[in-house]
């Protein structure tokens, strides 16, 4: 009899282990579980994609999709203003399009048939670029059914259970299913609250995963050229970068949107007095375009920065020439370009044309006192930079280190407003342009900027700090030196 009594003392146990041993691989699946990726578009969510467009600044946003077949809604933020702009959006499916147009503060409603790959065209000013993107809608999550499935089942086990103790006196089937039904409510529960870390199913209309290679694609190789080849000082000229993968020589065209954009074109002269900030557009698969003018000729140092699909953040790198005009121009050879270390009145593009354009005086020194070293020295207002006029940086500590973090502070013009999903950019490059950083804003409140940048190496460096009002875009210039 002793040996059944210790079987029978041991059969509780039994749902118990069961239990543990479910909890045990929930928590192994989630923490098997693949992060998601930084810059990846879901379903349910806006896309949005800056571009430089017939000389202005803006952002497209493609609004969020729940149903398809159903409407697709199309926005424009302009910094400060945007052209309309006529679009073509074109099912790579069944190739069927829809046509609408959209300016700021009047959506476009385009129609959808189906989800999977489209192109977005957007033309204006005699400019066009095509924006591929996926149109995705969840189709709910398999954890979810069994959120529900478990409940469900859980109130039927106790329903049972309270029947059986009603009509059997000894009560243990009713034990036994209320203990079940227990279970499966604790099942739930924690599957509600560890849901979001949870693997998720992937959408309709998501493109497929490589499963061949755990390393990603191979990175980007890149040819920087201009239209003309011999662009002249003054005159309007093309960018050209042409994004091909190195391994089969095709076109990439299969950029990720990161920070707001599909890429990030930075153009520098050698000598830090000319800067653009723009966002290039897609011309044709794995070529993108952009317009630019410069006013004095020498050497120009570009930089892009994108992401491709499964591959990660690059930055390629080229170069160009500007010649001098063949004639002198009567007028300012660039009156689009904006000094922003002028006034306000004159320090912001109200128009949107070039809004990230620095042209003007030398970079100012943010380590250097007032009144030394360049003609525009920045002050130091120290722990009073609140009550210091808009374009002051000061940074801590006042003279920077290489290898070790330093803090910059702007004043801005106004309460700045997100700009490519953030409150501000700093742009450094190496005086010899063989570095080039971009940080982010932290998350300051109120009329100034913080960034935490470090320095790589001693030697000077030109800055660019970038934020967004209701005027426009505003580029405040200035230098840094770090001591040996």
């Amino acid at each position: 009899m002793r040996p059944l009594r210790s079987l029978r003392s041991l059969r509780p146990a039994g749902p118990l282990r069961l239990l543990r041993l479910f909890c045990l691989a929930v928590l192994l699946t989630v923490a098997s579980a693949s992060p998601a990726v930084a810059h990846d578009v879901r379903a349910g969510a806006d896309l949005r994609i800056a571009q430089t467009i017939a000389g202005a600044e803006l952002t497209l946003v493609i609004k969020a999709t729940t149903r398809v077949p159903g409407p697709l809604r199309v926005e424009v933020v302009g910094f400060p203003t945007a052209p309309a702009l006529d679009l073509r959006l074109r099912s790579m499916t069944d190739g069927r399009v829809t046509h609408g147009t959209v300016a700021p503060g009047r959506p476009s409603q385009l129609r959808v048939e189906e989800t999977g790959p489209h192109e977005l065209t957007v033309a204006a000013g005699g400019e066009i670029a095509t924006i591929p993107f996926r149109v995705l809608v969840d189709r709910g999550s398999g954890w979810e059914y069994l959120i529900y499935g478990g409940l469900f089942t859980a109130g039927l086990l106790l329903v049972g259970g309270l029947l059986s103790g009603a009509f059997n006196r000894r009560g243990r089937p009713a034990f036994v299913v209320t203990a079940v039904a227990a279970a499966g409510i604790s099942v739930a529960a924690l599957i509600v609250v560890l849901e979001p870390w949870l693997p998720a199913g992937s959408p309709d209309g998501a493109e497929p995963r490589p499963t061949g290679s755990a390393l990603g694609r191979p990175y980007v190789q890149r040819m920087v050229s201009t239209v003309p080849a011999h662009p002249a000082a003054g005159e309007e000229f093309v960018t050209r970068v042409e994004l091909f993968d190195g391994s089969t020589g095709r076109p990439v065209d299969d950029l990720a949107v990161h920070h707001e954009a599909m890429a990030h074109l930075v153009v520098t002269s050698e000598d830090g007095r000319y800067f653009r900030h723009v966002h290039p557009l897609r011309t044709a698969p794995g070529r993108l375009e952009a317009r630019l003018r410069a006013d004095r000729p020498g050497r120009y140092l570009a930089y892009v920065e994108l992401e491709r699909t499964d591959s990660g953040g690059q930055l390629l790198t080229g170069s160009f020439t500007v010649a001098g005009p063949e004639s002198p121009p009567t007028t300012s050879p660039d009156p689009d370009a904006r000094d922003a270390t002028a006034p306000p009145e004159t320090g912001d593009a109200s128009d949107g044309r070039d809004a990230t354009a620095s042209t003007g005086p030398k970079p100012r020194d943010a380590t250097a006192p007032p009144g030394a070293g360049d003609p525009d020295p920045a002050s130091s207002p120290g722990p009073g930079i609140r009550g210091a006029e808009a374009g002051t940086v000061t940074m801590t500590p006042a003279v920077p280190q290489s290898g070790r973090p330093a803090t910059i502070q702007v004043v801005t013009s106004g309460t700045p407003k997100p700009w490519l999903g953030m409150a501000g950019h700093l742009i450094v490059r190496a005086e010899d342009g063989e570095f080039l950083g971009h940080v982010h804003e932290m998350g300051t409140p109120g009329s100034r900027l913080r960034f935490t940048f470090g320095f790589p190496a001693p030697g000077r460096y030109f800055a660019w700090a970038q934020y967004a009002t209701d005027r426009g875009i505003t580029t405040v210039p200035f230098t840094v030196e770090v001591p040996r």
